[in-house]
C-alpha cells in the first residue's frame, strides 16, 4: 500500500462519513490528504494529520474526528491497527501483503514509477543558461545546466508538458567583439578593444578560416559580417555539443535575432501603448513598472532610437506567452537578483498576473576546490573554468549529481577530491554503488536459476521482516518526492531520497534474516523471489532517480 493509495482510502472513509452525516465540511471533502512515514519507529507505517487539519472546519475536535476516521480504516483490508495519537494524529499499521504489492506495482511500472499526474494539464517553459554565444560555457553556466535540466525531468514526471528552452542572445554590440576578436587572431593584430581574449579564439579563428577559406581576405566592409556569421555558427555548435555530452538537453534554442526579424518587438510596444503602461519623456520611451513594485521605471527605447534589452526581454516573454506556455521559469544567476522585481512588473505591465505566469530562481555562486585552491584558471579561456575542463576532470556524473543535491540558493563549494572519491562517503558514489549492488544480486540470482515471480506467484505477505517493511516504506515514497520536487523545483530533494533509500536498503542487505539468495545446498523458496521481487523494485526506483537528475545508473562498479 503506497501513500497516495492509503491517501485515497482515507478520502474514501471521508466521503462515507460526510454521505451518512457523521461529518459535516463546508468545503467538502478534500480530494486528497497528507500521508508521510512517521518520524519515530514505533508509531506505525504512515502517520497523517488529517483530523487535525479538518477538525475546526468540522465543528469538533481533533481527537474526535480521529476516532470516526480510525473506525472507518480498519474496516479496509490490508490496514491492521489505526491509533490516534497526541492531539490528533493517525498512525496506521498495514499487514505485510498490502506493504508488500508497492514491489509488485513498482515492477510492473517500470521506467514509469514516481510519475505522476499532480500537474497534468499545465505548460511550463524552463529557460535557463541562454548564454551569450561569444565563448565557451563555464562554471558559471554549469548549475543551472543540471538544475534547469532536473527540474524540467521532475516536471515532466510530474504530469506537465515541458518545453527546455535556451535563449541566445546573438544580437548586440558583442556579436561585433566577437568577430573582430577572430579577425585580430586570425590576422595577428592585438585583441581589439572590448573584445575576446584566450586561446578559444585563436582555436575559432583557425576553424573559421578553415570552414570558409579566403573568409579573411574579404574587403572589410563584407569580412566583418561573415566572420561574425561563421564564428557563431561554430561556437553555438560547441555550446550544444558540450551540453548535450552532459546530459543537459533543449527542446528549443531560440535566436534573438529572431525576435526581432520577426517584427515581435514593435507589435509589443503597440500592445504596452494600447494598455496605458508607456510614456515618452526626454526623447526616449518608457515602461511604466513602478505601478506594480518596480523600484524605478525601464527604458525601451532609449533618446537615439535604439532598443534596450528590456524591450528584447518584454518582447520575448510575451512571445512565449503567445506559444501557449502558462507559466514561465527563468533561471537567473546570483548577479540578476535585481531582475526580479522588474521582471515581474514586466508581466504586470503585459496585462499578465505574474503570480500565476512567471517565476524567477537565483542561483548562487559555485567554488571548485583543487589541492586547497579555488579553480579560477581555464587553459582555453583564460580567466575562466570551462565546462569541458570540468567535466574532464571530475567527470559528467559525479558533477552533475554533487550541484543537484543542493538548493539552488545555497553557496557552494565542491572538492575535486572529495567528490571523485570511490567511496561511500562520496554521496553520488554511495547512490550509484547501491543501484550496481542490486544488479549484481540480479545475475546472481539468474545464475541460480532464480527468475522474478509474476504478479500471479508473487506473494508479497513474505516480506515480513521489520526491514522488509522499511525498505518498502521508503520505495513506495518516491512518487511524493518527485511531485514535491517539481512543485517546489527542488531536485534535490531526489538526491537526498535516494541517499535515505539506499541507506535503508543496505541495512537490509546486511540484515541476515533478510537474505534473498538461498545458503549452501537450500532451494529456492516463494521467499526468495519475493525478496528478488523488492531488489527489481529498488533497481528501478533508484535508476528512475538517477534519471530524475541526469546521472548514469551503472550496472557495475
Amino acid at each position: 500500500m503506497t501513500p497516495q493509495q492509503l491517501s485515497s482510502t482515507i478520502v474514501d472513509v471521508l466521503t462515507a462519513l460526510s454521505e451518512r452525516g457523521e461529518l459535516a465540511l463546508p468545503d467538502g471533502v478534500p480530494a486528497s490528504v497528507t500521508v508521510e512515514r512517521p518520524r519515530q519507529k514505533g508509531h506505525g507505517d504512515y502517520a497523517t494529520n488529517v483530523a487535525l487539519q479538518l477538525a475546526k472546519k468540522a465543528g469538533t475536535n481533533p481527537r474526535a474526528l480521529g476516532e470516526l476516521i480510525r473506525a472507518g480504516l480498519e474496516a479496509n483490508d490490508g490496514i491492521t491497527e489505526v491509533e490516534v495519537a497526541g492531539p490528533g494524529f493517525l498512525n496506521i499499521t498495514v499487514d505485510a501483503g498490502a506493504q508488500g504489492e508497492v514491489a509488485a506495482d513498482i515492477v510492473a511500472a517500470g521506467s514509469a514509477y514516481g510519475h505522476t499526474r499532480t500537474l497534468a494539464g499545465q505548460r511550463v517553459n524552463v529557460e535557463f543558461i541562454s548564454a551569450n554565444p561569444t565563448g565557451p560555457l563555464h562554471l558559471g553556466h554549469t548549475r543551472w545546466a543540471v538544475l534547469g535540466d532536473a527540474i524540467g525531468r521532475a516536471l515532466s514526471a510530474a504530469g506537465a508538458e515541458v518545453t527546455r528552452e535556451f535563449y541566445i542572445n546573438d544580437r548586440g554590440v558583442q556579436m561585433d567583439h566577437f568577430a573582430a576578436s577572430i579577425i585580430a587572431a586570425a590576422t595577428g593584430l592585438p585583441t581589439p578593444e572590448g573584445g575576446y581574449a584566450g586561446g578559444y579564439i585563436d582555436d575559432l579563428a583557425k576553424q573559421v578560416g578553415e570552414a570558409s577559406p579566403g573568409i579573411f581576405e574579404l574587403p572589410e566592409s563584407e569580412r566583418l559580417a561573415a566572420v561574425r556569421a561563421k564564428g557563431y555558427e561554430l561556437q553555438l555548435a560547441e555550446q550544444q555539443g558540450q551540453l548535450d555530452g552532459f546530459n543537459t538537453h533543449f527542446d528549443v534554442w531560440f535566436s534573438e535575432v529572431s525576435l526581432h526579424e520577426s517584427g515581435k518587438v514593435p507589435e509589443t510596444l503597440a500592445r504596452l501603448k494600447e494598455l496605458g503602461h508607456v510614456y515618452e519623456q526626454d526623447g526616449a520611451l518608457w515602461m511604466r513598472t513602478t505601478d506594480f513594485g518596480d523600484d524605478k521605471d525601464r527604458v525601451l527605447i532609449k533618446s537615439d532610437g535604439a532598443l534596450t534589452y528590456f524591450a528584447s526581454d518584454t518582447a520575448y516573454y510575451l512571445n512565449k506567452r503567445s506559444r501557449g506556455f502558462d507559466r514561465c521559469i527563468y533561471l537567473l544567476g546570483a548577479d540578476h537578483h535585481g531582475y526580479v522585481g522588474r521582471l515581474r512588473a514586466m508581466a504586470a505591465c503585459a496585462g499578465d498576473d505574474p503570480a500565476q505566469t512567471l517565476e524567477v530562481l537565483i542561483g548562487q555562486l559555485v567554488k571548485i576546490m583543487r589541492d586547497g585552491a579555488e579553480m579560477k584558471l581555464s587553459k582555453r579561456a583564460g580567466t575562466i573554468v570551462t565546462l569541458h575542463e570540468l567535466t574532464e576532470e571530475i567527470g559528467v556524473d559525479a558533477l552533475r549529481y554533487s550541484l543537484a543535491r543542493y538548493p539552488a540558493d545555497s553557496p557552494l563549494t565542491l572538492d575535486v577530491a572529495e567528490i571523485t572519491k570511490a567511496s561511500n562517503e562520496n554521496p553520488v558514489y554511495y547512490v550509484q554503488y547501491a543501484h550496481a549492488r542490486t544488479c549484481a544480486m540480479m545475475r546472481n540470482a539468474a545464475d541460480l536459476g532464480m527468475k522474478v515471480p509474476s504478479a500471479e506467484e508473487y506473494d508479497p505477505a513474505l516480506l515480513t521482516h521489520a526491514r522488509d517493511g522499511e525498505l518498502l516504506r521508503a520505495l513506495a515514497e518516491f512518487p511524493r518526492v518527485i511531485a514535491a520536487a517539481a512543485e517546489l523545483r527542488e531536485p534535490h530533494r531526489v538526491a537526498r531520497y535516494l541517499e535515505d533509500t539506499a541507506s535503508v536498503f543496505n541495512k537490509w542487505y546486511d540484515t541476515k534474516e533478510c537474505r534473498m539468495l538461498p545458503q549452501g545446498d537450500e532451494p529456492v523458496r516463494p521467499v526468495n523471489e519475493s525478496r528478488l521481487m523488492l531488489v527489481l523494485a529498488t533497481r528501478t526506483v533508484i535508476a528512475n532517480g538517477l534519471d530524475i537528475l541526469g546521472v548514469s545508473a551503472p550496472e557495475r562498479m
